[in-house]
């Protein structure tokens, strides 16, 4: 039998109100301006609350960008799921899982760094951080299942060698090189790399 899931207080409701209401604003601002060139007190007038009930959601700038950026992260993995489960072999399967999170990753060039660079040196205890880092274990855990399908690793193997695909991802996706690169030409750039570490 089911059991009733109770309806939230008015304080809850204020605060996820308050909480989508942060998150709107922060990814409208970031989008239209970067990251770089938004502050916390813009933030904070946008959404019509003080900057010390915005740090009471994310402490810090970057908190901010995870929170607003995860959601997104998340549903590009799912994307990619959908599409990896048609294709025929490893390589184009950890393509086609990977190609919707780069193209999230490129959706504002400045902010998909930043990203990336509060994922790898952010403070793992704060809630967005550690939701950024299981996304990326989740990415892991769905390129570990490609892999094992389609090459026959054993679950060590295939866990390995997706750590490794990982940080082909992350480094490309990071590297100054690919700044002004399209999300094709970035795509190409990982199927090479991920071509050559795969067993044939």
């Amino acid at each position: 039998m089911a059991v009733a899931t109770q309806p939230l207080g008015r304080r809850e409701r204020n605060k996820q109100a308050k909480l989508e209401r942060i998150t709107a604003v922060a990814s409208e601002l970031f989008a239209a301006h970067g990251v770089d060139e938004v502050t916390t007190q813009q933030i904070a007038d946008a959404a019509d609350i003080g900057t010390g009930t915005l740090f009471l959601y994310a402490k810090t700038k970057g908190e901010l960008l995870l929170l607003v950026q995860n959601a997104h992260y998340a549903a590009a993995l799912e994307r990619g799921r959908v599409a990896a489960a048609g294709a025929n072999t490893a390589l184009d399967a950890v393509v086609a899982l990977l190609a919707p999170v780069v193209a999230c990753n490129r959706v504002q060039v400045d902010n998909g760094r930043t990203y990336l660079r509060e994922m790898v040196f952010g403070d793992p205890t704060e809630p967005h951080h550690a939701e950024a880092l299981a996304i990326v274990g989740n990415a892991e855990d769905a390129t570990s299942g490609l892999l094992a399908r389609h090459l026959g690793l054993d679950d060590a193997g295939a866990a390995t060698l997706a750590r490794v695909i990982s940080a082909i991802l992350f480094l490309t996706m990071a590297s100054s090189e690919h700044v002004d690169s399209s999300i094709e030409q970035i795509v190409d750039v990982l199927r090479t790399q991920m071509a050559a570490v795969l067993p044939r």
